[in-house]
């Protein structure tokens, strides 16, 4: 069950980050759990464990990390369609 969790938890973390950025309409959903568990795992990396945590992921850390994966990918995706 805590695998089923992470992956919400992980779909709301992608799903805020590609909000705040907006750059998240576009990605889908495995796009946003995929966002959200690199992005947490980025921003608890980076940042701690402080803050609010839900399913092992402490998220004020977890959105940062997703925001900043959001917008490193989408620098390097709009580069290559521009070509």
């Amino acid at each position: 069950m805590g695998l089923i969790w992470s992956l919400i938890v992980g779909a709301i973390i992608g799903a805020i980050a590609g909000a705040i950025t907006n750059r998240g309409a576009a990605m889908g959903w495995i796009a946003n759990i995929v966002a959200g568990l690199i992005g947490a795992w980025i921003g608890q990396g980076l940042l701690g464990t402080w803050g609010p945590s839900l399913a092992g992921m402490a998220l004020i850390p977890s959105i940062i990390g997703a925001i900043i994966l959001v917008l490193i990918v989408s620098l390097f995706v709009g580069r290559t369609s521009k070509k």
